[in-house]
């Protein structure tokens, strides 16, 4: 018999007192904090796994007995507990995450409306033939991504090579600075707007 099969059978037991003792209830209990601590790590995976597929929150909201999206997402928000936000409460890693997306999104915004400037300094980067083979794969990484349509894209490998460019480069890597300068202002100033700071 499983632990699910004893545990019911417990519980459907334990209205008639003379047919199970203290001890089977306590480990009833027991059986039960175990099966909740497993469901509460099951859930937000199978959720997580559901998005990745493509399932909706629309979708999902029925099935997690929620009334809406936003319910079913905020339910999965609260449930999840990546280790970069161990620590925090259910609602706060609602609030991170609500604010990573605005993030991102104001910084979307940035870097279109800024794609020219982008996307020539990422080709002065990705152009340098003059560095050393340790930089080599850092410039490689920013010349490949050129091709892409978003230059959010772009920002990312740029600064990653520059800290490798700043003795050679100071030039370029101060501009380079200059850009991711203002993505984190763009992305401080989102995410301020969000809470009303």
């Amino acid at each position: 018999m499983d632990r699910y099969e004893k545990l019911r059978e417990t519980v459907e037991r334990a209205a008639d007192e003379d047919m199970v003792g203290a001890d089977d209830v306590v480990s009833a209990l027991a059986t039960l904090r175990e099966l909740r601590d497993e469901l509460a790590d099951w859930e937000p995976r199978l959720i997580g796994a559901a998005r990745r597929m493509g399932v909706s929150w629309g979708d999902l909201a029925p099935v997690l007995g929620v009334a809406s999206r936003q319910a079913a997402e905020r339910r999965y928000l609260r449930m999840r507990k990546p280790e970069h936000e161990a620590g925090l409460t259910a609602d706060a890693r609602v609030q991170a995450e609500r604010d990573r997306r605005a993030g991102q999104r104001a910084v979307r915004a940035w870097a279109q409306d800024n794609s020219e400037v982008v996307r020539k300094l990422a080709a002065l980067v990705g152009s340098l033939d003059d560095v050393d083979d340790d930089v080599r794969p850092y410039v490689d990484v920013v010349s490949r991504t050129l091709g892409n349509d978003d230059p959010v894209l772009l920002i990312g490998p740029m600064v990653s090579a520059v800290d490798h460019l700043r003795d050679s480069h100071p030039d370029l890597a101060a501009r380079v600075d200059g850009v991711n300068s203002e993505v984190e202002e763009v992305r401080r100033a989102a995410v301020d707007r969000r809470v009303g700071r």
